[in-house]
């Protein structure tokens, strides 16, 4: 009989995506347009590239370092639950940093405070959207990551006028009031009952019946995933590409006043940004799910994509050349994104993803926290901001080499799996005469 204990793939899943759509908004846009702060901090602090760049270093660092800790929180209480507590603590490192204390203040409040709220709020968001689906994981992952690129659109705009109009002190009390809309968000997240349990792929299940599991189970996280070959090097993958990730919006601003642009232009380049990342994400979701390609091979063809441009992008001489390959930029990591967190069900199945996911998140944390501090130090030692791009394209074409030995080694245990299985099909036929 067929278990009743699959995702729902559907009904109020459609409800859950919505919620993690604003949450990405509310988390991962803010966190996106800090770039925006950057030289008001800079200016009112005195104080180096590299100084001034370590608060969105800390940020990012926390919000990684932090993921293991938040996956066995989702597993110990609710997404609901976490997703609450995360909101909290994003709305009060905001608030706070907005007091204006010190330097190493908004490392506490902007940095560390934030950045435990994020964790708390946007590892819980993926957690849920992986359980709730199956068929539709890649669109419904997809659409839900998209709120982190309509909100950054939405927010480059506005957060320039809240600091033109009341400081950058002003506009980071008014974010941290926004940010408290995450509780609600984490309200909707209506938490599966025993007897929808996912912790099982149901869709590869061989005997096509889900895996039966006890009402309650025992919360643990997977360290053992770590002595999957194929999870290390996702993981050595992650480590890069997070330098590519997080060094480009950090210093695109800048970048763009440096070619004599007007105040506002650099901002409306990030809203197109934002604009082309999610078109990415949409597009590359939509291709996913149709598995016109494998999610690995997609991913090593988009990341390696996005290195190049980010090589060639410091050519730019002019505002409307920059814009162009800031387009293409936010394209080709709109793609990126849409499917680097799915494909690491294709490595540890929907069982491990919650560790999985962790573990992936933490050891991100180490070019989160180094990137942008090294590209302001290069910056800071050639005055020129074109190497900090440079540093970020060549990381990506680095995590590339990894995603593809990753694809490899992934499709030779397919192919090893499959022969198992038609060699069991074979004795069992073969037993069968004998009787």
């Amino acid at each position: 009989m067929k278990s009743s204990r699959t995702p729902p793939d559907g009904g109020y899943g459609w409800v859950v995506v919505m919620s993690a759509f604003f949450i990405m908004g509310l988390t991962a846009a803010v966190l996106k347009n800090f770039g925006l702060f950057f030289l008001d901090i800079q200016s009112h602090f005195g104080v180096l590239t590299s100084t001034t760049s370590l608060v969105t270093s800390t940020t990012i660092a926390i919000f990684h370092l932090g993921a293991p800790v938040a996956s066995v929180l989702t597993l110990q209480f609710s997404q609901r639950v976490v997703i609450i507590v995360g909101g909290l603590l994003s709305a009060s490192g905001m608030l706070l940093a907005s007091l204006d204390l010190s330097l190493p203040w908004l490392y506490l409040t902007m940095g560390i405070l934030q950045g435990t709220g994020i964790c708390l709020s946007w590892i819980p968001a993926n957690s849920i959207l992986s359980h709730y689906f199956v068929r539709w994981r890649p669109i419904a992952y997809a659409i839900a990551s998209s709120g982190e690129c309509v909100f950054a659109i939405l927010f480059s705009p506005f957060f320039q006028w809240l600091i033109e109009l009341y400081g950058w002190q002003g506009a980071l009390l008014i974010i941290g009031g926004l940010q408290l809309n995450l509780c609600v968000c984490g309200a909707l997240m209506r938490p599966l009952e025993a007897n929808q349990s996912p912790l099982q792929n149901t869709k590869y299940n061989l005997e096509g019946n889900a895996a039966v599991l006890p009402p309650k189970r025992k919360v643990i996280f997977q360290f053992s995933l770590m002595r999957k070959p194929e999870l290390l090097l996702y993981i050595l993958f992650a480590i890069f590409a997070a330098a590519g990730f997080f060094i480009p919006p950090l210093f695109l601003v800048p970048f763009a006043n440096s070619l004599g642009t007007d105040k506002y232009w650099p901002a409306f380049t990030l809203s197109i940004l934002a604009l082309a990342d999610l078109v990415g994400r949409l597009l590359c979701g939509w291709m996913a799910n149709m598995k016109l390609v494998r999610n690995l091979q997609l991913l090593t063809i988009m990341v390696t994509l996005l290195g190049v441009v980010l090589l060639l992008l410091p050519i730019s001489n002019n505002y409307w050349t920059l814009l162009a390959f800031a387009s293409l930029y936010g394209f080709l990591f709109g793609c990126v994104v849409a499917i680097h967190v799915t494909s690491i069900v294709d490595i540890v199945t929907l069982d491990g993803f919650d560790s999985g996911l962790g573990l992936f998140m933490l050891f991100r944390s180490i070019s989160g926290f180094i990137g942008p501090p090294a590209a302001g130090w290069l910056m800071d030692q050639t005055n020129d901001y074109s190497a900090a791009f440079y540093l970020s394209g060549v990381c990506f074409i680095l995590a590339a080499v990894f995603v593809a030995l990753v694809d490899h080694l992934v499709q030779r245990r397919t192919l090893m799996e499959a022969e198992v299985h038609q060699a069991i099909i074979h004795d069992d036929s073969e037993a069968g005469r004998v009787k």
